[in-house]
């Protein structure tokens, strides 16, 4: 068996994430007091009490997320979870991945990520830029229809995520646009994210500068015996290289089905999503039906040790 970790990003966060996990396993809270230290606030008040529009703030949720990864590994470490072969981050999880595999220092990386948000948002104002959903229709499709709505403005498919789901971003009316015209062409749903930064677009490159002059003053490691996939579908090692597709990520689509099928072709055959929620397991069902693989998603003791007992932990 060979064990692969996909961390999430910004989406799966919710009021109240990690709480039975938490009550169980001590580590948890401590990780997110690191995190508060980091950043002069209490991140796990937020996380537990909401509002759900303070957690869902792009400046909230990106270290929110981050921390709550990290607190799940550690937890599944100390509970005897061997090592994975492979790891991999959706967005923003990508920093959890490099976390988890000693690339990154957690406080390094909690800083970073809220920085990294308040980049974005600067990059784009609230209201400007939009994302949105286009299930049923086939990658190609939704380009196209991309294209035709743009009329002089951005609007680019950004996440390939499964087959039949893409979401696109870019400046607002474009998206609108981009959502009529996927919906005559014959998707099964097209529909506004509740998210105004438009990542992974070429709007974020201002963004993409920025943070590219942060990595340069962070200490990064060569991650030694796990594989980092990132957004361009490959293993890097090299810290300079690690910090070039950290920025590249922000301004260019995550290809997340390439990766995971990458990781399944590279011999994975258990994929334990780590952090809240169960987002990337529903779409990594999608992704491959033809093998005999494992999911878990890691949220709470139960099914952290049901993951425990299949790996042999």
């Amino acid at each position: 068996m060979s064990l692969a970790f996909v961390f999430p990003g910004q989406g799966s966060q919710s009021v109240g994430m990690l709480r039975e996990l938490a009550e169980r396993y001590p580590r948890v809270r401590r990780t997110f007091d690191e995190a508060s230290a980091v950043l002069g606030e209490d991140l796990w008040a937020v996380c537990q009490n909401g509002p759900a529009a303070a957690l869902d703030a792009t400046e909230t949720t990106q270290p929110a997320m981050l921390t709550a990864a990290v607190a799940t590994y550690r937890v599944w470490r100390d509970q005897g979870g061997p090592v994975p072969a492979l790891m991999a981050g959706h967005s923003l999880g990508e920093f959890s991945a490099l976390v988890a595999a000693g690339a990154l220092g957690f406080a390094d990386a909690v800083a970073l990520v809220r920085f990294r948000a308040q980049a974005m948002q600067a990059a784009v104002p609230p209201g400007e830029g939009a994302m949105a959903a286009v299930l049923g229709l086939e990658d190609s499709d939704v380009e196209a229809a991309c294209a035709e709505a743009a009329q002089g403005e951005i609007v680019e498919a950004v996440n390939f995520n499964a087959p039949g789901q893409v979401v696109i971003a870019g400046h607002a009316g474009a998206v609108a646009r981009a959502i009529e015209v996927a919906r005559a062409r014959g998707a099964k749903r097209a529909i506004a994210l509740p998210i105004s930064v438009p990542a992974h677009s070429s709007l974020m490159a201002p963004a993409a500068e920025r943070l590219g002059e942060r990595l340069a003053g962070t200490a990064v490691a060569k991650p030694v015996g796990i594989d980092v996939y990132g957004v361009d579908v490959r293993v890097h090692t090299d810290p300079g290289a690690i910090r070039a597709g950290l920025v590249k990520q922000l301004q260019t689509p995550v290809y997340w089905a390439a990766t995971v099928r990458t990781m399944l072709n590279a011999g994975a055959s258990t994929l334990v999503e780590c952090g809240p929620g169960k987002v990337l397991t529903g779409l990594n069902r999608r992704i491959d039906k033809s093998r005999d693989l494992k999911m878990f998603a890691l949220e709470d003791p139960k099914s952290l040790e049901e993951a425990l007992q299949a790996a042999g932990g």
